[in-house]
């Protein structure tokens, strides 16, 4: 008999954010638009069908605790930093037995996502619920995707990897689709693949994106739904959380 599919989160905020420059609190825990930004995130995650939302904390974690005491998530702390598969492998170990597939976000740009991206995320949900697929992920274009990796496809549109900007050809930083960080895994995915990441040969850490090489070498079936010119950045300096507040105004509009 089939396991019935049941959808929870996982929430990547353990990063030290040194670009941010603020002592003793996470990044995420900074105000946007009145309201702190991880707060933003795990309030639009209770607004869809998400049966457990996972916070993954490290840095300053108190900070974090404190923000979402009275909402009801999970914690679960890397207690060293050694990247982003490895925070997501942390969050994995406290999501309950029951869940099949996870969303994971990152902590700082999935504030931006708000009742007007329901629709699109029901999409993503819709598409890894309803196949086999080992993860589906969102993309959407930016105009200027400069330092962002490209979602590259073949000639049929199906994709053939991500390419980061650092890495990529003159032809493919023409490629203005990008990742913005948002993937519905398959848990069984997860708990198999994660622990054949390896490391980075540069910076030792373990990095989510992998998961696509592996999957797509092991010729797994791997998903994308197009979000199109959604709004969206990362908010990772002071800079940018003023641009931050400047586009949440205009989302109000």
């Amino acid at each position: 008999m089939k396991k019935e599919r049941k959808l929870g989160a996982i929430i990547l905020a353990a990063g030290q954010g040194k670009r941010m420059q603020v002592d003793g609190i996470n990044k995420v825990t900074l105000q946007l638009d009145n309201k702190p930004i991880i707060a933003h995130i795990v309030h639009f995650m209770q607004r869809m069908a998400i049966a457990a939302t996972v916070v993954v904390i490290g840095h300053a974690k108190e900070s974090v605790i404190q923000t979402l005491e009275k909402e009801h998530v999970l914690f679960a702390e890397q207690t060293e930093r050694l990247g982003t598969g490895h925070a997501l492998q942390v969050g994995l170990s406290v999501v309950p037995e029951d869940i099949t597939d996870v969303l994971v976000v990152y902590g700082d740009d999935a504030v931006f996502y708000n009742d007007k991206h329901i629709p699109v995320m029901e999409e993503l949900f819709r598409e890894q619920l309803s196949s086999d697929a080992a993860f589906t992920f969102l993309t959407i274009e930016q105009d200027n995707p400069a330092g962002l990796g490209r979602i590259v496809r073949d000639k049929n549109g199906s994709l053939q990897e991500i390419v980061e900007s650092k890495d990529a050809t003159e032809e493919q930083l023409k490629i203005n689709e990008i990742n913005p960080g948002c993937f519905v895994f398959s848990v069984a995915f997860l708990r198999k693949y994660l622990p054949k990441v390896a490391p980075s040969p540069v910076t030792g850490e373990i990095y989510l994106t992998s998961l696509i090489d592996l999957a797509i070498q092991d010729r797994l079936k791997v998903q994308t739904v197009r979000g199109g010119r959604m709004a969206w950045r990362g908010v990772n300096t002071k800079e940018e959380l003023e641009e931050a507040e400047r586009l949440f105004a205009e989302l109000k509009k």
